[in-house]
């Protein structure tokens, strides 16, 4: 009795040790995951999707019927991200992430952003209220393609076109991004950042070593790159340590013109006072 109740234990002992193991039994998954990425000037774009195969299916009419939408992949719905915004076969879509949602028809196609990411799961159904961009897409006969698959086709510095490929059919979609305004503004955030680390260096130089000449370098190239009152500010500090009243007065002036435009002009009275005590000082 004894042995048989140890046996027992240690068969029960050796299926609760085998129990995690087999939680992490890898197997292929019947619409294996899949991501995409694309830049295009200076954004992202990506896709995430599970990708079905043909299995000797009919495909399009039959497992994808026409004229309901459909989650444009399988499992969880289709999720495209855009770094920025876009324009998505003429309408403007602002950047986020978006699950794609298609009407397949004989009539023609249509492609919608949908701002439910959590379509299809637990029975989420599909609210076109919630779609974002709803527009037309091409449709081409290609070679066979087994799995589903999201290409990116034609890319230049300012669009791209997406295509969805399964069995024999390319459905596509043209993406254009303003890259030139995304690069001006890149450029512009890049000068103030410049400008903020020289503003920086110049009130820690002349605030520590006290060596004015290599303060008003940085203080002069913070005011080249990003002219605000509060860098027209930092080169007054410097130049008023230095003595060059006049210089000075003028740096503080052009902060005080510049701050009464800026709601956060912090250093208001500041500015106001240095201007009185410096108006007679050579």
């Amino acid at each position: 009795m004894k042995n048989t109740l140890l046996g027992c234990m240690a068969s029960a002992l050796m299926t609760l040790t085998a129990m995690p193991a087999m939680a992490q039994l890898k197997l292929p998954a019947p619409s294996p995951a899949a991501k995409v990425s694309q830049e295009v000037g200076v954004s992202e774009i990506s896709i995430e999707y599970s990708s079905p195969a043909v299995n000797g299916r009919k495909v399009w009419g039959e497992l994808v019927p026409n004229d309901k939408a459909w989650r444009s992949g399988a499992n969880a719905a289709t999720k495209i991200t855009f770094s920025h915004p876009v324009t998505f076969g003429g309408k403007a879509v602002p950047a986020g992430s978006y699950a794609i949602v298609s009407l397949p028809s004989q009539k023609g196609w249509k492609v919608m952003l949908n701002t439910d990411l959590g379509l299809w799961r637990g029975g989420t159904p599909y609210d076109a209220a919630k779609d974002v961009a709803s527009v037309s897409a091409t449709t081409t006969e290609i070679p066979s393609r087994e799995r589903l698959t999201y290409v990116f086709s034609d890319t230049t510095d300012n669009g791209t076109r997406l295509d969805l490929e399964w069995e024999k059919l390319r459905v596509s979609v043209p993406i254009q991004v303003d890259t030139a305004a995304l690069a001006k503004a890149n450029i512009e955030q890049a000068q103030k950042n410049t400008a903020g680390m020289h503003a920086s260096a110049a009130s820690y130089i002349a605030e520590t070593s006290k060596d004015y000449a290599a303060a008003l370098k940085h203080a002069d190239a913070a005011v080249a790159a990003n002219p605000t009152w509060y860098n027209h500010w930092v080169r007054a500090g410097v130049l008023s340590s230095m003595g060059k009243w006049a210089d000075a007065r003028k740096s503080a002036q052009a902060a005080w013109d510049l701050g009464q435009k800026d709601k956060n002009f912090f250093y208001r009275d500041q500015v106001s006072k240095a201007l009185a005590e410096w108006k007679n000082k050579k």
